[in-house]
């Protein structure tokens, strides 16, 4: 049993042993680890007395869990033809180039990861990005930067 057996045990109790349960006790998890691991995955299934398979499609499914270690702060811009039409290229190569990294991508200090995401809902609104759970809309280069030189500063 890793580290995380008593946190998916706890969260278990909170929110109950059923399949419908798998996405709070992953967010639960991720909300202190930042990912879930293959051997997070398999200790829920275990303790959920689910298949493997059952947890495991269930967590690569949704693209907001991370399976793979990320950034303190994981940058998700829209890439739907709405933030396409209003520049989002220009907004992702801004972005690339104050962190010296390409989409996909995690800084080496591990302080930023920068992805691609599916419509966030702010067509009316774009070019949109989440910095964790932050949105930002309307955005032009210049506002950008604004707005990552204030992470950047941050501890």
């Amino acid at each position: 049993m890793n580290a995380n057996g008593t946190l998916i045990k706890e969260l278990a109790d909170k929110y109950g042993r059923e399949r419908t349960s798998l996405l709070p006790i992953f967010q639960g998890i991720t909300d202190k680890n930042n990912y879930l691991t293959e051997e997070d995955l398999t200790q829920i299934a275990a303790e959920l007395h689910l298949s493997g398979a059952q947890v495991f499609g269930t967590a690569s499914f949704y693209s907001f869990l991370n399976m793979v270690p990320r950034g303190k702060y994981v940058i998700r811009v829209c890439k739907t033809i709405s933030c396409d039409m209003k520049n989002r290229r220009e907004i992702t190569e801004q972005i690339e180039d104050m962190l010296k990294i390409s989409t996909g991508e995690t800084t080496e200090d591990k302080k930023f990861t920068l992805l691609y995401t599916n419509c966030m809902g702010w067509c009316d609104k774009a070019p949109s990005m989440l910095i964790n759970e932050t949105p930002y809309t309307n955005l032009t280069p210049a506002k950008v930067q604004t707005i990552l030189k204030e992470y950047i500063e941050k501890e």
